[in-house]
């Protein structure tokens, strides 16, 4: 019996020795690295240079601004994407004629086979003179700024990661019992009862899982704020670039992303915790 389960953990062991050795080497020695360079100071030809010292971080309130921009365009982001993402996901799942559904799925994925960075640029000429401002001169709206605004910034946001956000949806509303939805109606419920009783809340683990995801990678965004805010938005990832390769103080920037690390643990963490809770909900109020 002992050597049946000794076995079987040596054989559980070598088949997670990759992932883990993985993970260690590309994940937890750079954290470790980084950590290492927050307590530093900043060498006088610029990098890193040995110290002990808490400076950096004391000094975060320096990057208010990109922080700020960060901790507010990115949640306004990720719940603009959910706005538009849920009805599509919705239909997809639900209305949408099964010979088509893989058709369509197939058209939101596509865009990804596209780089950001061209797609972005695609925008930034529609938002700029020659785009939409230069249309709308035509019928006497002029001076009209869209470009290097934070609008464009949530603009370009919600195009780059609606996929991301309308995949985990769609898969939560996939899975919904058609049969709940029947016998709401035979009780009586509206169907706005019924989508706030069954449909919402049975796909809220979905929507947190497609917030969250889009929430962590907004938080480290550093091209669409370069493209589309013009240097006059900043987030937390533009702040980075300034500081690793410009600036070349390490130590800041080091300190600057363990925060923006703890920021993302939070964001799981929370999420997690919304969606434990909502799994585990056995209440559903159909009237």
């Amino acid at each position: 019996m002992r050597g049946s389960l000794f076995r079987k953990n040596l054989l559980t062991a070598l088949l997670l020795a990759p992932a883990t050795l993985w993970l260690v080497v590309f994940l937890v020695l750079p954290f470790i690295a980084i950590a290492i360079f927050s307590v530093g100071e900043r060498a006088p030809e610029g990098g890193y240079q040995a110290a002990l010292t808490f400076a950096q971080y004391a000094n975060l309130p320096a990057r208010a601004t990109a922080f700020w921009n960060t901790m507010v365009l990115a949640p306004v982001g990720a719940f603009a994407c959910l706005l538009v993402a849920y009805p599509v996901a919705y239909y997809l799942a639900l209305r949408a004629p099964q010979r088509w559904r893989l058709i369509l799925l197939a058209l939101i994925v596509i865009p990804f086979w596209t780089s950001l960075l061209m797609r972005t640029y695609a925008w930034m000429y529609i938002l700029g003179g020659r785009g939409i401002p230069a249309l709308l001169a035509y019928v006497g709206i002029e001076d009209l700024r869209l470009i290097n605004t934070p609008g464009a910034v949530l603009l370009g946001i919600v195009y780059g990661y609606l996929p991301l956000m309308i995949l985990p949806i769609y898969v939560s509303l996939e899975r919904l019992d058609r049969r709940l939805l029947e016998a709401a109606a035979d009780l009586g419920a509206t169907p706005l009862s019924t989508f706030l009783g069954v449909t919402l809340r049975l796909s809220l683990p979905g929507v947190m899982t497609g917030f969250s995801l889009v929430m962590i990678l907004l938080l480290g965004e550093y091209l669409i704020p370069t493209l589309l805010g013009g240097g006059k938005v900043f987030f937390i990832g533009n702040a980075l670039v300034d500081l690793f390769l410009q600036s070349r103080n390490w130590p800041f920037g080091s300190a600057i992303a363990i925060t923006l690390v703890l920021a993302s643990v939070v964001v799981l963490i929370v999420a997690n915790r919304i969606s434990t809770r909502l799994s585990g909900a056995r209440r559903v109020d159909l009237i």
